[in-house]
Parts: C-alpha cells; structure tokens; sequence
C-alpha cells in the first residue's frame, strides 16, 4: 500500500513555489493572489458565445472578432497551463457619488483620476514573471518556464478567471467583488506552462441584494449577472464612439468618463481599505471634480496637455467633448450656453450635434 503521507515531491515544490510567487507579488504591491486552470470551461464558453449572439457587446468589435481566443486561456496559448491571476486596489478615499447633485462640475471614474493604471500594473506583472521564470528554472521545475503577461488589452476573460482563482465572485454587475477590497480591484493575469495546482473560487455572496442592479442610471442590468453593454454609462462615455442615442442621454448625468455608481454602491466595500499601492493611481486634484464650463474649452492640444499619462487621453478630445456637452445639457446651468453655443459649429459632427442637444436643453441661450 502507498504512503498517504509521501505527497508527489513534483507536486509539494510546485505548492512551496506558488506560496513564494504570492509573497513575491505582495511585495510588488498587489493585494490579491489566486491560480486557475488554464484548461477551457465549455460552459463559460457557452455565455460568452450568447453575449455576443445578443449584441451586447455594441460597437465593441474586437470582443467578436477575437472570441475564439477569449473562450480560455488555452485558445489563446495552447501551452499554458495555469493562471496565475492578480488583483491591484485602487479603493477611493472619497465616496465617488458625492458629486451627483453638483451640476457644474463633471464626474470622473475613480480608476481614471491617477495615471493611467496599464502601465503601472503591466509593470508590476513583468517584475513578477521574470522572478517566475528565473526562479522556476532555479528549482529545476522546468528546463525552460514560459509566461505571457496580460491586463485588460487581450481577448482574456479576466473577471471569470479572477473568480475562479478565488480573488473573489462576479457580482450582480458583473465586476469582481472581493470580501477585503469590495469592487475595486485592477486585474491582471500571468499564464504560464507550469502546471500549479488551482485556488479555491470564490462563493458568490450577493445574496438577495440588488443595490448595483437599482443604482444603474441607464438600466443596463437586463438580469442580474448579467450586462447589455449598449445601456452602460462606462461603455457609452468611453468605447461608444457615435451620438449617444437621445433617451440614454439624461442617465448620463454629469458622468464624463466612465461610471462608478453600481461598484460604489456594493455593501462589501465597507471592508476594503483605501489603497496605498501605487502612487500613480492616486487622483490628481485638477481630475476630482473639474469645472465643465474650464472642460468645454478644450481643443485637442489643451485636451492632450490636461490628459497626459492618463487612461481619458485614449478617447480623443471630441468624444470627451461630446461627453461634457451632455452633461451641460443635463446640468440646467444655463451659464454654461457661453461655453456650449460655439461647439454647435464644430467640425466634429458627433460634437456639433451635442452641442445643439445641450443648447436646447439649457433654453437656447435665455438668460435665466
């Protein structure tokens, strides 16, 4: 009979490595270690394939044009083996819905007030995989250790492997909800050919709350579970490219990039602590709560200064512009019609086209 006791000597180094890759990664600034089977999950397959059959992904075509690697890992990378999946905090100090009633001003996703967060935790990934490699070859638990790092720029299903590694569950809003750092985890992956034992996922804890799904100022939620791209305030600020169509636009508030309110709602951030990771993802005081009537002046030159090394630089100053011009139009400033009514000429069509929707909004310029 075999010993119970004399565990696999492969399979006891490839543990003892994995415990010293997460003490490794937590010096590096992340909060949040789990492993996941790199092997394909025909059910989640099944999802992503009925997601896109639905067109909610909207304008978003890459996500269809490059789903058969999205599927899994191994699609992507035949020869890994593993996920090493990694989460970030960038928990705000400040409530991020304190501004909804200051018309003035426009309202800027926590994630997008610091630097632009690729490039620190893309950073921080590298480190990482190169001591992965050096140190796994050292061990001799390969002859040769093959990694790709990834965050957010590749067809990868980063919050279900996230969930399946155990850094937390996929709430209601479809985000990576976390016991310690509640919905504010930056994500990002490292696959590699060693073959490491998986974490235990996550248990879905939402229960029979429903605060994100009631939060949504666009209704984007069809189900819970489950998002339709083309209704959400993130997708139509920042990937959506055209007019926002007229019956979404007043859900658009005074968001101008991106939104914050179903994640800032979740009861589970009552434990997440305020980050200290990075001081990069810090917010920059001009982006906390900028003045829209300073922002509707914008041109390209002045809109690529404010911006640089921030994620907002990415969409161009017309669309940001055209996202400012909804939100005066929201406002009922009417003070603003000064900053909009030039816009109404601009040679960007999408641009001149809010500008006449705000114009309108505000009274046609009547004084108040």
């Amino acid at each position: 009979m075999s010993d119970p006791d004399r565990a696999d000597p492969v399979k006891v180094a490839l543990s003892a490595f994995a415990q010293d890759v997460e003490a490794q990664a937590r010096t590096l600034g992340f909060c949040a270690f789990g492993v996941a089977s790199a092997v394909p999950d025909a059910a989640l397959g099944a999802r992503l394939d009925a997601w896109l059959a639905a067109g909610m992904h909207g304008t978003m075509g890459w996500m269809e044009q490059r789903a058969h690697q999205r599927r899994s890992p191994q699609d992507l990378w035949p020869d890994a083996r593993s996920v090493i999946a990694l989460g970030m905090s960038y928990a705000p100090a400040l409530d991020p819905l304190r501004l909804a009633d200051e018309a003035q001003v426009g309202r800027i996703s926590v994630y997008a007030q610091g630097a632009d967060y690729h490039d620190g935790l893309k950073k921080a990934l590298k480190h990482l995989a190169r001591w992965i490699v050096t140190e796994g070859e050292r061990r001799g638990l390969a002859d040769a250790v093959g990694v790709k790092v990834f965050t957010d720029t590749a067809p990868v299903l980063e919050k279900p492997l996230a969930a399946a590694a155990g850094l937390g569950w996929q709430g209601k809003h479809t985000n990576v909800v976390s016991r310690e750092h509640g919905s504010w985890l930056f994500l990002g992956e490292i696959y590699t050919t060693l073959d490491l034992a998986p974490s235990a996922p996550a248990r879905d804890r939402c229960g029979s709350c429903r605060a994100c799904q009631d939060a949504c100022p666009t209704d984007a939620f069809p189900a819970p579970y489950r998002l339709d791209a083309r209704r959400c305030v993130s997708y139509l600020t920042i990937e959506h490219k055209g007019p926002v169509p007229e019956d979404l636009r007043p859900g658009l508030g005074n968001r101008i990039y991106g939104c914050d309110d179903c994640l800032a709602v979740c009861p589970w951030n009552k434990f997440a602590k305020v980050a200290h990771t990075m001081k990069a993802f810090l917010p920059r005081a001009e982006l906390t709560a900028p003045d829209l009537a300073d922002l509707l002046t914008l041109d390209d030159t002045s809109f690529r200064a404010l911006f640089s090394g921030s994620p907002i630089k990415r969409i161009g100053r017309n669309r940001f512009v055209r996202n400012c011009l909804y939100a005066a139009g929201n406002s009922g400033e009417a003070g603003l019609s000064a900053q909009v009514a030039p816009l109404r000429d601009d040679a960007d069509p999408v641009v001149a086209d809010a500008a006449r929707w705000a114009w309108e909004k505000l009274g046609g310029g009547r004084s108040e």
